[in-house]
């Protein structure tokens, strides 16, 4: 008997044999989602069962606000997680008494990154074309830190390439505009505060990562989403909150605390789009400028890209002007377009 859930759409055969030895209807949680299915046993002896859809408006009262936000992070184990890859390399690369090989062995845990970190050491845009053959040769050829940058790109494009309906995003939208936002950050990172140049790379690759998240909520919604944005009046942040109860940057943050990012990283993460409430957080100015760099080159733009309006205190702060945002649009659509070439 096919088996559909109501709230993911997920499908599963479940074998007749089997259900014909209980007695009673039964409730059983989602292996998806967690959410209810029910299962009639007297339909089910006849037909195949796939539950009604909710009403829109009893799906509202249930997964709005706190009631969503604790939903999401009990689940949290099921959503795409940032690679353990990722996690235990940064430490390498953290600690100075660590090798070349340290390194490697840990990239080497995970074969399908580690596939995807030769790809990429490998591209026209290191210049080491067909010469790296070995994930220690890539560290040592590349240095420490150009291969922790790869490994962040790889790991990364496997958690944020899908297809996401809700900001109609088409597949690799989200990976190419976080590429994006990642580079530009790390370029004004470089000119203006080297210190925060590596994790100013990090954060700008993960900042949208709570997109992925919210993702089947407002899809689950897109009609009431329509008729809140249609006269322009509100940003696409502003409709998440009214809706949602929050935004996708901060449960964005409150699921990376979960995966154990960084709190440095968490920061900028959260507050991307309001880097007034960060206290001057220089990270967060750079993330926050890079990010609607990218908006405005139109890169991985989707149905909210040109509803953020960049923050002035954040330019200044950072010593940028409009001619320098002019050029850091143009220095980052090229760096995207080398990049992601290797993909």
């Amino acid at each position: 008997m096919l088996i559909v859930c109501s709230h993911c759409k997920k499908s599963y055969e479940i074998p007749d044999d089997r259900l014909r030895k209980l007695r009673s209807d039964i409730n059983f949680p989602c292996p998806a989602c967690k959410g209810n299915i029910k299962i009639n046993i007297d339909a089910a002896s006849i037909n195949p069962v796939v539950p009604s859809e909710p009403s829109s408006q009893a799906e509202e009262v249930l997964l709005t606000g706190e009631a969503l936000k604790k939903k999401i992070l009990r689940t949290v184990g099921d959503l795409p997680p940032m690679p353990q890859v990722a996690q235990k390399a940064r430490k390498v690369t953290g600690d100075e008494h660590s090798s070349f090989k340290d390194l490697a062995d840990v990239i080497e845990t995970d074969q399908a990154i580690a596939t995807r970190v030769l790809k990429l050491a490998n591209s026209s845009y290191y210049g080491q074309a067909g010469k790296v053959t070995s994930i220690q040769q890539a560290s040592v050829v590349l240095g420490m830190k150009a291969l922790n940058e790869i490994l962040m790109m790889a790991c990364a494009g496997s958690m944020v390439g899908s297809e996401l309906e809700g900001y109609r995003l088409q597949s690799g939208d989200l990976w190419l505009h976080s590429l994006a936002t990642a580079g530009c950050a790390r370029m004004i990172a470089e000119e203006k505060k080297p210190a925060l140049a590596d994790d100013a790379f990090s954060a700008g690759l993960i900042h949208d990562c709570g997109k992925l998240i919210l993702n089947q909520y407002i899809a689950e919604r897109n009609t009431q989403f329509d008729e809140l944005l249609e006269d322009g009046q509100k940003t696409f942040l502003e409709a998440e909150k009214e809706l949602l109860g929050f935004d996708h940057a901060l449960i964005a943050a409150e699921v990376c605390a979960k995966w154990q990012i960084p709190f440095n990283l968490i920061i900028p993460i959260k507050q991307h789009h309001n880097p007034g409430m960060s206290s001057g957080n220089e990270l967060v100015n750079i993330v926050h400028v890079a990010d609607s760099i990218a908006l405005m080159s139109g890169i991985g733009a989707g149905r909210d890209g040109m509803m953020y309006v960049m923050d002035d205190r954040a330019l200044e702060s950072l010593g940028l002007d409009s001619d320098q945002v002019g050029e850091y649009i143009g220095r980052t659509a090229e760096y995207v377009s080398k990049t992601a070439s290797a993909f």
